[in-house]
């Protein structure tokens, strides 16, 4: 039996057809393939290339029940590395962190971190930006569920597309990292104070919407230093949710006073990074 296809559906289906194949492998152009252990996946994104300063992420997927941690890991865990140093045409990578969940670490504390999956978003600046750009990456990070398991994954990506398929992953990632914000400013969420209580307490005092559950972390001035995860405290003034931490897991010769320490507050949706110094 002979079918005789019309040359317009012909032309159209070759046109389908090629869409389709184009789409597939502007697809393939924008991540990079997935690195896979046995618990967790990762891999690179490529955004829109525009100009020299250009937006890629890391992606991570994580099998139920397992998880990785922020670059402050809390009472436990291990910080993920990153290092960009093999790759072309690029001056400076800067990771931007998305706020972080809470979990139990298994013995009595608190870590910092992401489960199921995560984009880190990277602001990459180009050494010449008419020229191709190659971002290549060794990853090491800890994924745990009762144990933290070691991950080493080693994965490159060319930034070429006028118009990315995974700039809506991107943007989504963008809006999840904390914004800037000043102590007292007037948003709902906010840092009133920030003092000293004796030699070795900080009380953080926060306002925020009644209903809203709200978390607070705190980072030194270097890694090195490993503050405690605050503590949502009683008694605090009305309409208003004090946190308290303890000056402990200084580095050795480190003085508190005048410290500059960065204080994440999250809440719902909402996530903003404050700049203070103690007196």
């Amino acid at each position: 039996m002979i079918v005789i296809v019309p040359l317009r559906a012909a032309l159209g289906l070759v046109a389908t057809m090629l869409m389709s194949s184009l789409a597939i492998e502007a697809c393939a152009q924008d991540s990079s393939p997935w690195q896979r252990d046995d618990h967790s996946a990762v891999r690179l994104l490529a955004g829109s290339r525009s100009g020299g300063v250009l937006l890629g992420g890391i992606a991570f997927q994580l099998q139920p029940g397992w998880k990785t941690y922020w670059r402050t890991p809390g009472d436990s865990g291990v910080p993920p590395r990153f290092d960009f140093s093999k790759s072309e045409n690029v001056e400076a990578v800067t990771v931007l962190w998305p706020a972080p969940m809470k979990f139990d670490d298994g013995a009595g504390g608190t870590s910092l971190g992401y489960k199921t999956q995560i984009v880190l978003p990277l602001r990459i600046v180009a050494k010449n930006a008419d020229k191709p750009v190659t971002l290549r990456a060794e990853i090491s990070y800890a994924v745990c569920e009762k144990l933290c398991i070691p991950v080493e994954a080693r994965t490159e990506l060319a930034f070429t597309s006028v118009a990315s398929t995974e700039d809506s992953a991107l943007f989504a990632a963008l809006d999840t990292v904390p914004k800037p914000a000043n102590v007292g400013d007037s948003n709902p969420l906010t840092i009133r104070d920030v003092r000293r209580d004796g030699k070795s307490s900080v009380l953080v005092d926060v306002v925020a919407p009644d209903a809203r559950e709200v978390s607070l972390f705190v980072e030194g001035p270097t890694p090195d230093w490993a503050l405690p995860v605050p503590k949502l405290l009683e008694g605090g003034p009305p309409g208003v949710k004090r946190f308290g931490f303890e000056l402990d897991g200084l580095p050795p010769g480190a003085k508190p006073e005048g410290a500059a320490l960065k204080l994440t507050l999250v809440g719902g949706d909402r996530a903003y990074e404050f700049n203070v110094n103690l007196n």
